[in-house]
């Protein structure tokens, strides 16, 4: 099995942190596992976007051209991340801020609500770790089987309170797929 997943958002929903997170659970799980991250100087506000392989074989290049499954969380994304899917790949979308359909009829689409989802929870800010367990019920490629012990490693201690909530946000978006 190898995943290629290509993220996008706007800098501020976390896309860098999702791609972090989710080879991390990767790696703890013992997947060969690649991140490339690429950001704009502006921080919030500007693109952001990271290329990611988990894998369970070697993997021989970091570079994701044309990716099984892409990751869409604001309407600005969209054409990028219809451009580089695969045919016959699978855009997850994150239907809060994506209102148009996209013009891949080739392609699975699944569609999370991830910033209502995560406001339910308490913090818009968490929408990208909805769209990880959405992710991960979707790929099958990180099983996130051992997350609260993975995310107590990745985070520092002071953010350790986050972590309960974080958890609720990764169920609710695997919750969400159908």
């Amino acid at each position: 099995m190898t995943e290629k997943t290509f993220m996008a958002g706007f800098g501020g929903q976390g896309i860098i942190s999702l791609g972090q997170l989710w080879v991390y659970c990767g790696m703890k799980e013992g997947k060969e596992v690649t991140f490339f991250p690429f950001y704009g100087a502006e921080k919030r506000g500007g693109v952001a976007r990271a290329s990611v392989i988990v894998s369970d074989h070697e993997i021989a290049s970091p570079l994701v051209t044309a990716p099984d499954s892409a990751v869409v969380m604001n309407m600005d994304s969209l054409p990028l991340c219809e451009e580089v899917l695969k045919e016959g790949g699978t855009l997850l979308i994150n239907s809060s801020l994506v209102k148009v359909e996209t013009r891949r009829k080739d392609a699975k689409v699944v569609k999370i609500p991830c910033n209502e989802l995560a406001e339910q929870i308490g913090e818009v800010k968490i929408a990208n770790m909805v769209m990880m367990g959405a992710l991960s019920k979707v790929t099958g490629a990180v099983k996130l089987d051992k997350l609260e012990a993975v995310l107590k490693t990745f985070f520092p201690e002071s953010k350790h309170k986050f972590i309960p909530m974080n958890l609720k946000a990764i169920e609710a978006g695997m919750a969400a797929v159908k």
